[in-house]
């Protein structure tokens, strides 16, 4: 838009410009010719006349004043007598007595005016005017012409002068007009750009954003109602979290009561078919248990809309590896970090959605692992604005209508997890990478297993070592 006024500004100037200046110059150039030709028609009349008086006083006066006006004109004189063939002294018989405007002159008595171009002029002018012979009668004859050769060297440097200097002040006017228009675009769409900013803000989860309400009218009314927009959504989502709180404070301790209750019946029951009823119990109030965290931790993910901040995705994943590998040497898995350990790319996520990502996801790959099997995490680069993650194991896998369905909530698939998860442990992992703008996507991986790809933004202009803030292991669904 900046571009677009300044362009309009200057067009709007260069225009004004041309309307003014350009008639401006042509008027000063016919002028220019005008005074030019009448000098010279002129000063070839004022000739003409002394070569009509006939005597040889009026001769030796021509002679001089031919001789001047070379000497202090860039024009030169001619004189051709009245048959065309012979001179007329003291002066010389020109070059060319056989040109047609001398013919002109002797036989029709015309006065002619050749500029030599029909453009601008040539590169001389030619005026050739008759000469009358002045005997006082009242029957005038023509005893010769009179030829003024100018050269117009002079008028075309005046020429350059008069549509130069204009050009520069042209130029000059409009480089003047640009920083001007640069000046007030600038000023005129500092409100947009305050929206815009604030807009940005707000779709990357700061729900503090707030625009100045500045700029004219329009502008003034469209940041009051964002603003409002803004607020509202704000208290909403304050409600949603308000609310996650309060039912995690209110699920979770009437479960763990009941499941105490369980095993204290256990405890003190003998009847075998009684305490399978009561493990049997146990086991889903368990599994209920784990849905209603899987549950507050999505409302927290759907509630948590949180600026996304640049983190080094290398040293996260050691991180979170380290705090995994215990847990996979039990079962003699290994976990193995590959891809560039010289690229360290850093990445946008929000505060925390990492590190519940990898661990949802390094969760589920080492309940599908089979004993000393392999879970593979891979860092690479997609491209210069996003950097990929692969999580592989070496588990039963799932096929292509399950892959479609793993993000659903609450579907279990049939393999390993489809027996103890909650079916929201996918789902949380695509809501969190979602809302740091990147994609997550299932494939099967080589020989056998799931591959698991987390698309995230790549943030180039963050420092170039960030630390993770370090989380604790959170369980998978």
């Amino acid at each position: 838009m900046i571009k677009r006024l300044i362009v309009s500004y200057v067009a709007l100037v260069a225009v004004a410009l041309a309307a003014f200046t350009v008639p401006v110059a042509f008027t000063l150039t016919a002028q220019l010719r005008g005074d030019t030709e009448e000098s010279v028609r002129r000063e070839a009349t004022t000739m003409a006349l002394l070569l009509g008086d006939g005597d040889a006083p009026a001769r030796q006066a021509l002679a001089r004043m031919a001789a001047a006006y070379a000497d202090e004109t860039p024009g030169t004189v001619e004189v051709v007598a009245a048959d065309g063939r012979t001179a007329m002294p003291p002066l010389p018989l020109p070059g060319d007595p056989d040109d047609p405007a001398f013919d002109s002159a002797l036989a029709h008595g015309l006065t002619t005016v050749d500029w030599g171009s029909r453009l601008v002029w040539g590169p001389e002018l030619v005026v050739t005017v008759p000469v009358y012979a002045r005997n006082g009668t009242a029957h005038e004859r023509i005893v010769g012409a009179v030829r003024v050769r100018y050269e117009t060297d002079d008028l075309t440097d005046r020429l350059w002068r008069i549509w130069g200097f204009r050009a520069i002040l042209a130029v000059g006017v409009l480089a003047v007009a640009a920083g001007l228009g640069a000046i007030v675009a600038r000023l005129l769409t500092k409100p947009l750009r305050q929206l815009n900013d604030m807009a940005s803000r707000f779709g990357d989860g700061d729900l503090t954003a707030r625009s100045p309400v500045t700029g004219p009218q329009e502008t003034r009314t469209l940041a009051r109602t964002l603003n409002q927009g803004a607020e509202r959504l704000d208290t909403l989502v304050a409600s949603q979290r308000i609310f996650v709180a309060d039912a995690s404070h209110q699920l979770r301790t009437p479960l763990t009561a009941l499941r105490l209750s369980l095993d204290n019946i256990a405890d003190g029951v003998e009847d075998e078919f009684v305490r399978e009823d009561v493990d049997q119990a146990t086991a889903e109030v368990v599994r209920m248990s784990r849905l209603v965290s899987g549950l507050l931790v999505l409302a927290r993910a759907e509630a948590k809309v949180s600026a996304p901040e640049p983190l080094a995705l290398r040293e996260l994943v050691e991180e979170r590896l380290n705090v995994w590998r215990p847990a996979a040497d039990e079962r003699g898995v290994t976990i193995v970090l590959t891809g560039d350990a010289d690229a360290r790319p850093r990445v946008l996520a929000g505060p925390g959605n990492l590190d519940q990502v990898l661990d949802n996801v390094l969760s589920n790959a080492l309940e599908v692992s089979p004993d000393r099997g392999t879970i593979t995490v891979r860092v690479e680069t997609g491209g210069p604005e996003e950097t990929v993650l692969d999580i592989l194991d070496q588990g039963p896998g799932m096929s292509a209508a399950e892959q479609a369905r793993a993000f659903d909530r609450f579907w279990r698939g049939q393999g390993l997890t489809g027996r103890t998860g909650s079916g929201l442990g996918l789902a949380i992992v695509k809501q969190l990478v979602t809302d740091d703008g990147g994609r997550v996507a299932l494939r099967d991986a080589p020989g056998g297993g799931l591959c698991v790809r987390i698309g995230l933004r790549t943030d180039a202009d963050a420092p170039r070592r960030i630390s993770p803030r370090p989380a604790a292991p959170r369980s998978g669904g």
